[in-house]
């Protein structure tokens, strides 16, 4: 690692500890649920754990940027943005599914350095940090090798992320593949850095839903990017798609385009 780019894994192993503390704390309690304008629902958990997170980077970066789910952005200027999401799967959370996650991208300029995908029940820590490749547990982690639609294995959280459009080209592609599952939330993408799943395809996301997923699954070794091939940055339509290798890519991408 150059000395341009320090590890950060440590600050980012110290903010999902942060949030995972919080989130236990009140996984499987009787929760109020506040819905937010988007209509998704939010609770006390959300915003304590992003608070814990909060805490930290001002502590030991005070210079860099965050961009949070609960909170909203402070110096999205700075050179480094943080871009936290403390429970990736709220409504996994609220309906006492352990599928939820803390999600943590860094980017740096416009480029994701660093993504985690933190399952605090599972207790699997998944971390991928650019030119250091992907890890669980610290054991190292890759995609698979698949290049084939036909053999592809591809999930989505829900069908009810769709609108009716997008929903026909997913499921287009999604029959054309040897499997496909639905449910997991963020952790389809770990899934999928892990080898195990080959195509993840969502819309619907922000920011802080896909650039930790995006650090993690490109240092092992996937592509991630918009529907139209456009990497993923704070400005992306929220369109996903990611694969196991520019092949599958490509041929995943013609078949939505289709």
């Amino acid at each position: 690692m150059s000395s341009s780019t320090p590890d950060l894994s440590p600050i980012a192993e110290a903010l999902a500890d942060a949030a995972a503390a919080v989130a236990l704390h009140y996984f499987r309690t009787p929760l109020d649920i506040i819905t937010k304008a988007d209509e998704s629902p939010v609770t006390l958990a959300d915003r304590a754990a992003e608070t814990a997170m909060r805490e930290i980077l001002g502590a030991r970066v005070p210079a860099d940027g965050i961009y949070g789910e609960e909170h909203g952005p402070e110096r999205l200027d700075a050179e480094r943005i943080w871009v936290l999401d403390p429970i990736d799967g709220t409504r996994s959370f609220i309906t006492g599914s352990p599928l939820w996650g803390t999600l943590i991208g860094v980017l740096q300029g416009e480029r994701v350095v660093l993504g985690v995908i933190d399952m605090p029940v599972l207790k699997e820590r998944w971390i991928g940090q650019a030119g250091q490749g992907a890890t669980r547990d610290g054991q190292p982690v890759r995609v698979s090798g698949c290049t084939e639609v036909a053999k592809a294995r591809i999930v989505t959280t829900s069908p009810d992320i769709f609108a009716p459009a997008d929903w026909q080209a997913f499921d287009r592609l999604s029959r054309q593949c040897a499997m496909r599952r639905f449910g997991g939330d963020c952790y389809g993408y770990a899934q999928l850095a892990g080898g195990t799943i080959d195509l993840v395809v969502e819309t619907g996301l922000q920011p802080y839903d896909c650039l930790g997923p995006a650090g993690l699954i490109e240092a092992a070794g996937g592509v991630i990017t918009d529907w139209q091939g456009q990497p993923l940055g704070l400005k992306s339509d929220g369109k996903v798609i990611a694969a196991a290798t520019p092949e599958l890519h490509r041929q995943a991408m013609a078949v939505l385009a289709a």
